[in-house]
Protein backbone atom coordinates (compact mmCIF):
# COMPACT_ATOMS: atom_id res chain seq x y z
CA UNK A 1 0.00 0.00 0.00
CA UNK A 2 2.86 2.38 0.77
CA UNK A 3 4.05 2.12 -2.81
CA UNK A 4 0.58 3.13 -4.05
CA UNK A 5 0.47 6.10 -1.72
CA UNK A 6 3.93 7.22 -2.69
CA UNK A 7 2.94 7.16 -6.34
CA UNK A 8 0.27 9.82 -5.68
CA UNK A 9 2.65 12.33 -4.15
CA UNK A 10 3.20 15.32 -6.40
CA UNK A 11 6.72 16.70 -6.46
CA UNK A 12 6.69 20.47 -6.15
CA UNK A 13 8.92 22.62 -8.40
CA UNK A 14 10.84 25.54 -6.96
CA UNK A 15 9.20 28.93 -6.58
CA UNK A 16 11.29 30.32 -9.47
CA UNK A 17 10.17 27.52 -11.81
CA UNK A 18 6.46 27.78 -10.98
CA UNK A 19 4.45 31.01 -11.51
CA UNK A 20 1.99 32.12 -8.86
CA UNK A 21 -1.06 31.04 -10.88
CA UNK A 22 0.45 27.56 -11.28
CA UNK A 23 0.99 27.41 -7.51
CA UNK A 24 -2.69 28.25 -7.03
CA UNK A 25 -3.71 25.62 -9.58
CA UNK A 26 -1.58 22.98 -7.88
CA UNK A 27 -2.92 24.01 -4.49
CA UNK A 28 -6.49 23.65 -5.75
CA UNK A 29 -5.79 20.20 -7.21
CA UNK A 30 -4.14 18.99 -4.02
CA UNK A 31 -6.90 20.28 -1.77
CA UNK A 32 -9.48 18.58 -4.01
CA UNK A 33 -7.61 15.30 -3.58
CA UNK A 34 -7.36 15.93 0.16
CA UNK A 35 -11.12 16.49 0.29
CA UNK A 36 -11.70 13.11 -1.33
CA UNK A 37 -9.38 11.40 1.15
CA UNK A 38 -11.15 13.18 4.00
CA UNK A 39 -14.48 11.82 2.79
CA UNK A 40 -12.90 8.36 2.50
CA UNK A 41 -11.63 8.58 6.05
CA UNK A 42 -14.95 9.81 7.44
CA UNK A 43 -16.82 6.99 5.70
CA UNK A 44 -14.36 4.38 6.95
CA UNK A 45 -14.64 5.74 10.48
CA UNK A 46 -18.43 5.60 10.26
CA UNK A 47 -18.31 2.05 8.91
CA UNK A 48 -16.04 1.08 11.79
CA UNK A 49 -18.47 2.52 14.35
CA UNK A 50 -21.33 0.58 12.75
CA UNK A 51 -19.27 -2.60 12.70
CA UNK A 52 -18.34 -2.19 16.35
CA UNK A 53 -22.00 -1.68 17.22
CA UNK A 54 -22.85 -4.88 15.36
CA UNK A 55 -20.13 -6.68 17.31
CA UNK A 56 -21.69 -5.47 20.57
CA UNK A 57 -25.16 -6.56 19.54
CA UNK A 58 -23.90 -9.93 18.37
CA UNK A 59 -21.94 -10.44 21.58
CA UNK A 60 -25.07 -9.79 23.63
CA UNK A 61 -27.01 -12.14 21.36
CA UNK A 62 -24.41 -14.82 21.92
CA UNK A 63 -24.62 -14.37 25.69
CA UNK A 64 -28.39 -14.67 25.51
CA UNK A 65 -28.10 -17.74 23.32
CA UNK A 66 -25.66 -19.34 25.74
CA UNK A 67 -28.11 -18.76 28.58
CA UNK A 68 -30.94 -20.20 26.50
CA UNK A 69 -28.80 -23.15 25.48
CA UNK A 70 -28.17 -23.91 29.15
CA UNK A 71 -31.91 -23.85 29.71
CA UNK A 72 -32.45 -26.19 26.78
CA UNK A 73 -29.54 -28.33 27.94
CA UNK A 74 -31.24 -28.75 31.32
CA UNK A 75 -34.42 -29.74 29.55
CA UNK A 76 -32.53 -32.23 27.40
CA UNK A 77 -30.88 -33.71 30.48
CA UNK A 78 -34.21 -34.12 32.22
CA UNK A 79 -35.77 -35.73 29.16
CA UNK A 80 -32.79 -37.98 28.61
CA UNK A 81 -32.87 -39.35 32.15
CA UNK A 82 -36.64 -39.50 32.36
CA UNK A 83 -38.02 -42.95 33.01
CA UNK A 84 -40.99 -44.68 34.44
CA UNK A 85 -39.76 -46.01 37.76
CA UNK A 86 -36.21 -46.38 36.45
CA UNK A 87 -37.14 -48.14 33.21
CA UNK A 88 -35.14 -47.47 30.03
CA UNK A 89 -36.91 -45.50 27.30
CA UNK A 90 -37.25 -48.19 24.68
CA UNK A 91 -39.96 -50.52 23.43
CA UNK A 92 -38.64 -53.52 25.34
CA UNK A 93 -38.56 -51.57 28.60
CA UNK A 94 -42.13 -50.42 28.07
CA UNK A 95 -43.25 -53.96 27.36
CA UNK A 96 -41.48 -55.49 30.38
CA UNK A 97 -42.65 -52.87 32.85
CA UNK A 98 -46.22 -52.52 31.63
CA UNK A 99 -48.95 -53.99 33.82
CA UNK A 100 -51.54 -54.12 31.05
CA UNK A 101 -52.04 -53.53 27.37
CA UNK A 102 -53.43 -50.08 28.08
CA UNK A 103 -50.45 -49.33 30.33
CA UNK A 104 -48.09 -50.36 27.54
CA UNK A 105 -49.80 -48.06 25.02
CA UNK A 106 -49.69 -45.13 27.44
CA UNK A 107 -46.01 -45.72 28.15
CA UNK A 108 -45.23 -45.87 24.41
CA UNK A 109 -47.13 -42.63 23.80
CA UNK A 110 -45.30 -40.91 26.65
CA UNK A 111 -41.93 -42.03 25.31
CA UNK A 112 -42.76 -40.70 21.83
CA UNK A 113 -43.67 -37.34 23.35
CA UNK A 114 -40.46 -37.29 25.38
CA UNK A 115 -38.36 -38.16 22.34
CA UNK A 116 -40.03 -35.43 20.28
CA UNK A 117 -39.51 -32.84 23.03
CA UNK A 118 -35.91 -33.90 23.42
CA UNK A 119 -35.15 -33.56 19.70
CA UNK A 120 -36.86 -30.16 19.61
CA UNK A 121 -34.90 -28.94 22.64
CA UNK A 122 -31.60 -30.08 21.14
CA UNK A 123 -32.44 -28.39 17.83
CA UNK A 124 -33.34 -25.10 19.53
CA UNK A 125 -30.20 -25.20 21.63
CA UNK A 126 -27.93 -25.82 18.65
CA UNK A 127 -29.70 -23.38 16.33
CA UNK A 128 -29.60 -20.39 18.67
CA UNK A 129 -25.99 -20.99 19.60
CA UNK A 130 -24.81 -21.49 16.02
CA UNK A 131 -26.67 -18.42 14.77
CA UNK A 132 -25.23 -16.18 17.48
CA UNK A 133 -21.71 -17.44 16.93
CA UNK A 134 -21.98 -16.86 13.19
CA UNK A 135 -23.36 -13.34 13.69
CA UNK A 136 -20.54 -12.46 16.03
CA UNK A 137 -17.97 -13.95 13.65
CA UNK A 138 -19.36 -11.93 10.74
CA UNK A 139 -19.43 -8.72 12.80
CA UNK A 140 -15.89 -9.22 14.03
CA UNK A 141 -14.74 -9.72 10.44
CA UNK A 142 -16.55 -6.53 9.42
CA UNK A 143 -14.89 -4.58 12.21
CA UNK A 144 -11.47 -5.92 11.24
CA UNK A 145 -12.06 -4.90 7.62
CA UNK A 146 -13.17 -1.41 8.68
CA UNK A 147 -10.15 -1.00 10.92
CA UNK A 148 -7.91 -1.97 8.03
CA UNK A 149 -9.67 0.57 5.81
CA UNK A 150 -9.26 3.33 8.39
CA UNK A 151 -5.56 2.54 8.67
CA UNK A 152 -5.21 2.58 4.89
CA UNK A 153 -7.04 5.89 4.44
CA UNK A 154 -5.15 7.46 7.35
CA UNK A 155 -1.90 6.53 5.62
CA UNK A 156 -3.08 8.07 2.37
CA UNK A 157 -4.29 11.21 4.14
CA UNK A 158 -0.89 11.60 5.81
CA UNK A 159 0.74 11.59 2.38
CA UNK A 160 -1.83 14.08 1.11
CA UNK A 161 -1.30 16.38 4.09
CA UNK A 162 2.34 16.58 3.05
CA UNK A 163 1.28 17.59 -0.45
CA UNK A 164 -1.14 20.20 0.86
CA UNK A 165 1.60 21.64 3.06
CA UNK A 166 3.82 21.98 0.00
CA UNK A 167 0.98 23.62 -1.92
CA UNK A 168 0.35 26.04 0.92
CA UNK A 169 3.96 27.08 0.71
CA UNK A 170 3.39 27.94 -2.95
CA UNK A 171 0.18 29.69 -2.01
CA UNK A 172 2.19 32.09 0.11
CA UNK A 173 3.94 33.25 -3.06
CA UNK A 174 0.68 34.66 -4.44
CA UNK A 175 0.25 38.38 -4.56
CA UNK A 176 -1.92 40.10 -2.00
CA UNK A 177 -4.69 40.83 -4.56
CA UNK A 178 -4.72 37.17 -5.60
CA UNK A 179 -5.06 36.01 -2.00
CA UNK A 180 -7.82 38.52 -1.41
CA UNK A 181 -9.69 37.29 -4.46
CA UNK A 182 -9.40 33.71 -3.29
CA UNK A 183 -10.56 34.50 0.25
CA UNK A 184 -13.41 36.80 -0.77
CA UNK A 185 -16.88 35.43 -0.17
CA UNK A 186 -18.50 38.13 -2.26
CA UNK A 187 -21.84 39.76 -1.44
CA UNK A 188 -23.92 37.52 0.78
CA UNK A 189 -26.82 36.00 -1.09
CA UNK A 190 -30.28 36.07 0.45
CA UNK A 191 -33.38 34.53 -1.08
CA UNK A 192 -37.00 33.92 -0.25
CA UNK A 193 -36.62 30.21 0.35
CA UNK A 194 -39.64 27.99 -0.26
CA UNK A 195 -41.61 26.62 2.66
CA UNK A 196 -40.75 23.21 4.02
CA UNK A 197 -37.62 21.34 5.02
CA UNK A 198 -35.69 22.06 1.81
CA UNK A 199 -36.25 25.79 2.20
CA UNK A 200 -35.29 25.73 5.85
CA UNK A 201 -32.11 23.77 5.05
CA UNK A 202 -31.23 26.30 2.35
CA UNK A 203 -31.68 29.22 4.73
CA UNK A 204 -29.29 27.57 7.19
CA UNK A 205 -26.68 26.95 4.50
CA UNK A 206 -26.90 30.53 3.27
CA UNK A 207 -26.51 31.79 6.84
CA UNK A 208 -23.08 30.13 6.95
CA UNK A 209 -21.65 32.22 4.09
CA UNK A 210 -18.21 33.56 4.91
CA UNK A 211 -17.27 30.81 7.37
CA UNK A 212 -14.03 28.97 6.62
CA UNK A 213 -13.60 25.52 5.12
CA UNK A 214 -11.60 23.04 7.23
CA UNK A 215 -11.03 19.43 6.21
CA UNK A 216 -13.23 17.12 8.28
CA UNK A 217 -14.80 19.94 10.28
CA UNK A 218 -18.32 19.48 11.66
CA UNK A 219 -19.07 23.14 12.45
CA UNK A 220 -20.36 25.37 13.74
CA UNK A 221 -17.44 27.76 13.18
CA UNK A 222 -16.05 25.99 10.10
CA UNK A 223 -17.27 23.33 7.71
CA UNK A 224 -16.34 20.89 5.02
CA UNK A 225 -18.68 20.40 2.08
CA UNK A 226 -20.69 17.45 3.40
CA UNK A 227 -20.91 18.58 7.03
CA UNK A 228 -22.45 21.86 5.87
CA UNK A 229 -25.33 20.24 3.98
CA UNK A 230 -25.82 17.64 6.72
CA UNK A 231 -26.12 20.37 9.35
CA UNK A 232 -28.42 22.36 7.07
CA UNK A 233 -30.90 19.51 6.81
CA UNK A 234 -30.48 18.67 10.49
CA UNK A 235 -31.70 22.21 11.23
CA UNK A 236 -34.88 21.22 9.36
CA UNK A 237 -35.18 17.98 11.38
CA UNK A 238 -34.16 15.85 8.42
CA UNK A 239 -31.35 13.34 8.92
CA UNK A 240 -28.94 12.73 6.03
CA UNK A 241 -25.58 10.90 6.03
CA UNK A 242 -22.28 12.60 6.84
CA UNK A 243 -20.26 11.79 3.72
CA UNK A 244 -20.79 12.73 0.09
CA UNK A 245 -20.80 9.10 -1.11
CA UNK A 246 -23.86 8.37 1.03
CA UNK A 247 -25.46 11.76 0.40
CA UNK A 248 -25.36 10.84 -3.29
CA UNK A 249 -27.96 8.13 -2.50
CA UNK A 250 -30.49 10.01 -0.37
CA UNK A 251 -33.93 10.99 -1.61
CA UNK A 252 -34.46 10.71 -5.34
CA UNK A 253 -32.52 11.68 -8.42
CA UNK A 254 -33.53 14.73 -10.46
CA UNK A 255 -32.19 16.08 -13.74
CA UNK A 256 -30.14 19.25 -14.16
CA UNK A 257 -33.18 20.98 -15.66
CA UNK A 258 -35.28 20.09 -12.61
CA UNK A 259 -32.91 21.52 -9.98
CA UNK A 260 -34.78 23.30 -7.19
CA UNK A 261 -33.78 25.03 -3.93
CA UNK A 262 -32.38 22.59 -1.38
CA UNK A 263 -31.33 19.90 -3.88
CA UNK A 264 -27.95 18.28 -3.27
CA UNK A 265 -25.56 18.49 -6.20
CA UNK A 266 -22.80 15.89 -6.05
CA UNK A 267 -19.68 16.61 -8.09
CA UNK A 268 -16.86 14.63 -9.75
CA UNK A 269 -16.84 11.02 -10.86
CA UNK A 270 -15.68 10.03 -7.37
CA UNK A 271 -18.63 11.94 -5.81
CA UNK A 272 -16.28 13.71 -3.41
CA UNK A 273 -17.91 17.17 -3.27
CA UNK A 274 -21.42 18.42 -2.59
CA UNK A 275 -23.23 21.74 -2.86
CA UNK A 276 -26.82 22.83 -2.17
CA UNK A 277 -28.88 24.44 -4.88
CA UNK A 278 -30.04 27.99 -4.20
CA UNK A 279 -32.08 28.00 -7.38
CA UNK A 280 -31.65 26.51 -10.86
CA UNK A 281 -28.49 28.56 -11.49
CA UNK A 282 -26.64 28.97 -8.19
CA UNK A 283 -25.51 26.75 -5.32
CA UNK A 284 -24.04 27.38 -1.89
CA UNK A 285 -21.10 25.24 -0.80
CA UNK A 286 -18.01 24.93 1.34
CA UNK A 287 -15.47 24.83 -1.48
CA UNK A 288 -12.04 24.02 -0.11
CA UNK A 289 -9.54 25.28 2.44
CA UNK A 290 -8.64 28.91 1.82
CA UNK A 291 -12.04 29.68 0.32
CA UNK A 292 -15.02 30.51 2.57
CA UNK A 293 -18.54 29.16 2.26
CA UNK A 294 -20.02 31.01 -0.68
CA UNK A 295 -22.52 30.93 -3.53
CA UNK A 296 -21.32 30.02 -7.01
CA UNK A 297 -22.73 29.07 -10.38
CA UNK A 298 -23.83 25.43 -10.21
CA UNK A 299 -21.99 24.41 -13.35
CA UNK A 300 -18.79 26.26 -12.45
CA UNK A 301 -18.14 24.23 -9.31
CA UNK A 302 -17.15 21.08 -11.15
CA UNK A 303 -18.49 18.21 -13.27
CA UNK A 304 -21.85 17.08 -11.87
CA UNK A 305 -22.17 13.40 -10.97
CA UNK A 306 -25.72 13.26 -9.62
CA UNK A 307 -28.42 15.56 -8.22
CA UNK A 308 -30.58 14.36 -5.33
CA UNK A 309 -33.80 15.77 -3.93
CA UNK A 310 -33.82 15.00 -0.21
CA UNK A 311 -37.49 15.77 0.42
CA UNK A 312 -40.45 16.18 -1.89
Amino acid sequence: MAAVVAATVVSMPTAHAQPADEALKTYTELTHHAEKLTQDHLKATGDLAKANAIVGIATEAEKKALAESEQYRGQVDVLTTASFEGARLNNLSAFLTSTSQQDFLERMQAMNIIATDQNAAVSRMNATLDAAKKARSDATAAAAAAEKLVADVTERKTAMDQQVTAARTKYQSLSAPQKQTLAASGPKVTVNAPAGAAGQALQFALSQQGKPYVFGSNGPDSWDCSSLVQAAYRSANVSIPRVTYDQAKVGRAVSRAEVAPGDLIIYYSGQSHVAMAVDNVRAVHASTEGIPVKVANIDSIGPISVIRRVVG
